[in-house]
């Protein structure tokens, strides 16, 4: 693996995903939260729990670009990239979104909505991934 490739990524994958975030969940989809106020804090309500949230989109882009690079099978950047974060969109769509919607106290909609866009941002952030990290160059021995 290449650690410092990884790192970046990382690191710009998380920032990418923090723009996103702003923008799909912190302003188009506002108004979705707020009609689940049993469900989601009200984005005043926000502000001392955004570290944490921070904290543990980082965490989760070191992951994911681990996972990228023990899964990475040599294309290109741009494709290899976006395939990966299509499947993990799909899975983040299937499996969190489609369990809430089941157990949460949230209407066809909003779980639909989420799940639209945890499929766009993921493919949006593995395209970045892919674009930002390189393997580690292997020396072959004489």
């Amino acid at each position: 693996m290449n650690y410092s490739r990884l790192a970046m990524a990382a690191v710009a994958a998380w920032i990418v995903d923090g723009f996103y975030g702003f923008i799909v969940y912190g302003n188009l989809l506002t108004s979705q939260f707020a009609a689940h106020p049993g469900v989601f804090r009200a984005a005043d309500a926000q502000g001392p729990f955004m570290p944490v949230m921070f904290g543990g989109i980082l965490v989760g882009m070191f992951v994911a670009v681990a996972i990228y690079a023990k899964g990475y099978e040599g294309g290109g950047g741009i494709g290899e990239g976006l395939r990966f974060g299509l499947l993990l969109g799909l899975f983040n769509a299937s499996y969190v979104w489609c369990v809430d919607y089941a157990i949460l106290n949230i209407g066809r909609h909003m779980a639909a909505s989420m799940a639209c866009a945890a499929i766009v941002e993921w493919a949006l952030v593995g395209t970045l991934i892919g674009l930002v990290y390189k393997p580690a160059v292997r020396r072959v021995s004489s």
